[in-house]
């Protein structure tokens, strides 16, 4: 597991350690209570003082938090016995000098097998939890690894071995002159170097790995981590290689097996994705009832006036490429798309983004549900799937992306959202398509938390003021 993904589930998982701790505090009281001889619980609460930082303290010190992924059960079992018998012995000795005498032993050792119990079987279900939908081909981070040499073999071996990582091979750069070879280890070789930014256009990339020997480093290494650092791509080296380090830089474990240093763009950690999607999921839901309550009354409206589907499903480009169906009211005739071509020469939008004011295209009814925003109340269900936040950057089409210059493609290395900065920023007085990629960029480079409910708050006074919207 790489260091940024497994800091955050190292977090959660010592918070249900310290959750599994208390269950089995309080449980082996009550157990020990029906043969009477106790006092309050209360009486013997100090002892958590003591039993909750040693028992975290002895888990990390041999190892339980250092890597989910690869833990067997016996290792996971000599980790328990060890903190259990340990933290036992030390804890037992703190009773006997606090508490000599009006404390029960029966109570204490209740205790220790439901801890070694609870927290036992709250940490395989966590590894069989992650293993299970890694496997099942969900939350896979897509690797492009420049490199055919040993080193960058023995990255794809790591990898294949541990499938449950979340970790996928893209595809193969081969970073030095000379025949392109045609694969290594069962992985295709996509091109060269000079066609990397290209390549990371056309597949969904999240990550490239440079992993190449001291022949094969011929190159500026600098060079090319700073073009996919403006395209929004994390960068990362195997520290077999020799280059400068001019820039901002992070120093991770590839598994605890293989040290690497990360060059990676501003944006967002684990632990912001982690508060953010827990926001989304909160938000999504009200959404949904929100949905639900007011879908057969526009349903109606929309029929009355334009018969055809109710909702309208457009393919959009999410996180790093990812494609997904982005869901909306429909508000345009059914032959919309269509249309679209003959109205390009009036677009008012400068760059990459078809808009016009006025469109012909758009019903009636649809005018009212953009001016109120109605329309997008089906994305919620797209918020709800994770293939959209509450807030973030507008999603593009497929060929707005294809116009994309370089530098703007940053904006798709996150989730779009339903607002975002540009949308609360009179969306329709920026004909300008750099200002709401700069808006953008914006947003990711100084995202807060205290931000995402200051852009929610503003974007319910755009909705119920009608700002900015036509």
């Amino acid at each position: 597991m790489l260091k940024e993904q497994a800091g955050l589930i190292k977090k959660i998982n010592i918070a249900v350690d310290v959750a599994a701790l208390f269950a089995a505090f309080w449980l082996g009281y009550q157990i020990r209570s029906n043969y009477g001889g106790l006092y309050d619980i209360h009486h013997y609460a100090w002892l958590l003082l003591v039993i909750v930082p040693l028992w975290l303290f002895l888990l990390n010190y041999f190892g339980m938090y250092s890597s989910l992924r690869g833990s067997t059960f016996s290792r996971l079992f000599a980790i328990l016995f060890k903190v259990h018998l340990i933290g036992g012995v030390i804890v037992s000795s703190s009773i006997y000098l606090v508490e000599p005498k009006g404390f029960s032993r029966g109570f204490f050792a209740i205790f220790i097998i439901l801890s070694f119990f609870l927290i036992g079987t709250e940490q395989l279900l966590v590894r069989s939890f992650l293993r299970f939908i890694r496997l099942q081909g969900y939350n896979f981070r897509n690797i492009l690894l420049v490199g055919t040499g040993q080193s960058a073999e023995r990255i794809i071996d790591l990898i294949e071995l541990h499938k449950s990582w979340g970790l996928r091979i893209a595809g193969i750069i081969q970073p030095g002159s000379g025949p392109l070879k045609e694969e290594v280890k069962g992985h295709a070789i996509l091109g060269t170097l000079d066609d990397i930014l290209d390549i990371c256009k056309t597949i969904q990339i999240d990550e490239v790995i440079f992993s190449i020997t001291r022949e094969e480093c011929r190159f500026d290494i600098e060079h090319y981590i700073l073009l996919l650092a403006e395209l929004g791509i994390t960068a990362r080296t195997a520290l077999n290689t020799f280059y400068r380090l001019r820039s901002r830089t992070e120093l991770s474990m590839f598994h605890n097996e293989l040290p690497m240093m990360t060059f990676k763009p501003a944006g967002f950690t684990e632990e912001q994705l982690f508060l953010k999607r827990c926001i989304d999921i909160a938000g999504g839901m009200v959404g949904l009832i929100l949905l639900l309550l007011l879908t057969p009354f526009i349903a109606f409206a929309i029929r009355q006036e334009s018969p055809g589907p109710i909702f309208f499903g457009q393919t959009r480009v999410g996180e790093n490429g990812r494609r997904f169906t982005c869901w909306k009211f429909r508000s345009m005739h059914l032959d919309a798309e269509e249309r679209k071509r003959e109205l390009l020469h009036l677009n008012e939008m400068g760059g990459a983004i078809f808009k016009i004011r006025d469109d012909p295209r758009v019903t009636r009814v649809g005018k009212f549900l953009r001016k109120t925003s109605l329309d997008e109340l089906p994305q919620f269900w797209n918020v709800l799937r994770g293939e959209m936040s509450l807030v973030g950057t507008r999603p593009p089409t497929p060929d707005e992306v294809e116009k994309y210059e370089n530098w703007q493609r940053r904006r798709i290395s996150i989730k779009p959202g339903l607002t975002g900065l540009w949308q609360v920023s009179g969306r329709n007085s920026i004909n300008d398509f750099n200002e709401v990629v700069r808006l953008d960029l914006k947003y990711i480079d100084s995202w807060s938390l205290s931000l995402d409910f200051k852009l929610l708050l503003k974007t319910l006074k755009v909705v119920f003021l009608r700002e900015g919207a036509h």
